[in-house]
């Protein structure tokens, strides 16, 4: 039974997976290089107003938060092609049009941002205004959301299908 807490899979190719593993472990590797570098800048005095030190703890902070998230998301990650369905769901490659226009379309990839340097595609989040609004839609259905600036816009689902990567 779902709580409806659980996070919406992130489908990543192997190719995406791996890049994001190559990332983590280059920053794992690197953490004793920020380390030296926090030593260094403390050694030369007052930290009040010692910039260098401040601007290496914050790169310590960034690296760590982004060490956090990359583990997070490749524990959980599903590694390969996304499962077929018969609604529009996260891992989809989605044909939609604007309002009534059918020649104002748009094809996009739903899914993590994570996946955007392995593919030509858009990439939407099933967390976005167009993802929730087109999830569990089918073709032919009409969703209207809300954009970030305020407008009700209505799209409708042509087509989906797998991401292949």
């Amino acid at each position: 039974m779902s709580t409806g807490n659980e996070a919406p899979a992130t489908w990543l190719s192997q190719d995406a997976f791996d890049r994001l593993q190559g990332e983590l472990d280059e920053l794992i590797a690197n953490r004793p290089v920020i380390a030296a570098e926090i030593n260094a800048r403390r050694e030369e005095g007052d930290l009040r107003e010692n910039g260098g030190y401040h601007a290496a703890r914050e790169e310590q902070g960034k690296a760590e938060g982004r060490i956090l998230y990359l583990k997070e998301l490749l524990r959980t990650a599903k590694v390969g092609g996304a499962p077929t369905a018969d609604v529009v769901s996260p891992g989809m490659v989605v044909t939609i049009f604007f309002d009534d226009d059918k020649d104002d379309t748009e094809t996009f990839l739903l899914g993590s941002r994570e996946i955007a340097a392995t593919t030509d595609l858009t990439v939407y989040s099933p967390e976005s205004a167009l993802g929730k609004a087109i999830l569990g839609g089918r073709p032919g259905q009409t969703c209207t959301y809300t954009a970030p600036s305020g407008a009700d816009i209505k799209v409708t689902v042509v087509s989906f299908e797998p991401f292949s990567g």
